[in-house]
């Protein structure tokens, strides 16, 4: 599939939400980017992201002010903020600003919501090089239950294709990369919105440029799996993920249900990383402007896990507050190899003896052998030990520490590791020489 060769691994980058909520400026999106370049960019790292609500002047926090005008042109299309973004005055939308992000050799990205705006549906404005207007392919009674800005676009009417075709178009000018379309991958009241999908990939392929298709949010449905790899690249299985420990827990089951489908081009997605600096207008996640609540142990893991299953890798802290410790685990180049150039990642079944805190998971590695994870969800100290042979390996293989970067022996094939409460160890198992 087409759309396939725009992220053939998983993305590595910023989304502005975690911190910024609905209210990223663009003095910050240009400050995260000066980061991502010097600090991230030779690890891989490369996608910024502005997320929801770029065209809400008075947007303050991740609460939303619902029914407030949007900043919109004549054909039903939402524009930038010139309050927060002033490159944009003058119609001119996210083209400096992408072309800011782009001359530090990195990608841009943005969030839509699905559908028209409300205000352009009671306007009843033009859509883009048809007779059609707003009112006319909106779907009124196709709403976000936490977000009033759009109706929903009904597919069947004529000019929907039209006007999300206008859309890509535009976004093509502006020269974004990267769109993440959000109240679409599950509905709390419509499920899945399969028309509005094949609507925005047919839109994506027909605008001129490569744009790789990121929808929220989720838990998407394990049975639409085939449509959504048919469509788009990154899909969330979850709804919005935050720094709680039984959050990090009940993704390993997520995970479990949707590694079959992880392939090059089409990846599940568990969700930003809510890492260093988050909440500092952003609501959502606890108290305001805070680090996170992971302890080290749980940052390691969740860092493990994303990168064994190759989820997208999407900071959500302000980077430029991280501290060696955050940075440590975002250059870590071993481990982004992981996500990188491991493929099939899977579960081991579990093992008759162990407590149901441990999980094992693997990757296969380029060279023919194996990343392993080793984990424990319990709260309680524990050891996990592993029989090389029991993963396919030659008991003489050799044993790699991804996290440490030192080599580790493996004692009559034995892979053994003392792990603390919600804590894990990578290793490369590879073929001895």
């Amino acid at each position: 599939m087409k759309h396939h060769a725009y992220a053939q691994t998983p993305p590595l980058g910023w989304n502005s939400w975690d911190c910024y909520g609905a209210s990223v400026t663009e003095e910050e999106v240009r400050g995260n980017a000066d980061y991502m370049a010097e600090h991230l960019k030779a690890h891989g790292w490369e996608y910024v992201v502005v997320d929801i609500q770029w065209y809400e002047p008075g947007a303050y926090s991740s609460r939303y002010r619902p029914f407030v005008p949007l900043e919109m042109d004549e054909y039903s299309r939402l524009m930038p903020a010139t309050n927060r973004f002033p490159s944009a005055e003058g119609g001119g939308g996210f083209r400096e600003l992408a072309d800011y992000v782009h001359g530090l050799g990195l990608k841009f990205g943005i969030h839509i919501m699905r559908g028209i705006p409300r205000q352009a549906v009671h306007a009843d404005t033009k859509i883009l090089g048809t007779d059609v207007t707003a009112r006319q392919i909106a779907h009124p009674n196709s709403i976000c239950p936490w977000n009033t800005d759009m109706y929903g676009v009904d597919p069947a009417q004529e000019g929907a294709q039209a006007y999300y075709d206008s859309l890509f178009e535009l976004y093509a000018q502006w020269g974004v990369d990267y769109v993440k379309v959000d109240d679409i991958a599950d509905s709390r009241l419509y499920g899945y919105h399969e028309g509005e999908v094949e609507l925005i990939r047919r839109a994506i392929d027909g605008c001129g440029r490569d744009m790789v298709l990121s929808l929220s949010p989720g838990p998407a449905h394990v049975d639409r799996a085939e449509h959504l790899i048919g469509h788009a690249n990154l899909w969330r299985m979850t709804d919005d993920y935050w720094d709680h420990w039984f959050l990090l827990r009940g993704m390993f089951e997520r995970c479990e249900a949707w590694a079959p489908h992880v392939g090059p081009g089409h990846f599940p997605d568990c969700d930003m990383l809510p890492l260093g600096r988050i909440g500092i207008r952003s609501v959502d996640g606890g108290d305001e402007d805070r680090l996170t609540r992971f302890t080290r142990d749980e940052q390691v893991t969740m860092m493990t896990l994303w990168s064994l299953f190759r989820s997208p890798l999407m900071f959500g802290g302000e980077l430029r507050s991280n501290d060696e410790w955050t940075l440590s685990l975002l250059t870590n180049d071993e481990v982004l190899a992981v996500s990188r150039d491991g493929h099939e990642p899977r579960p081991l079944p579990r093992r008759a003896g162990d407590p149901d805190s441990v999980r094992i998971w693997t990757s296969r590695r380029p060279d023919g052998g194996l990343n392993v994870g080793l984990f424990n969800l319990g709260d309680e100290p524990a050891e996990i030990a592993l029989a090389l042979g029991e993963i396919a390996s030659a008991p003489d293989a050799r044993v790699r520490d991804l996290w440490a970067r030192q080599s580790e022996a493996a004692p009559e094939g034995m892979l053994r590791a003392q792990l603390p409460p919600h804590g894990s160890r990578l290793f490369a198992v590879s073929a001895a020489e």
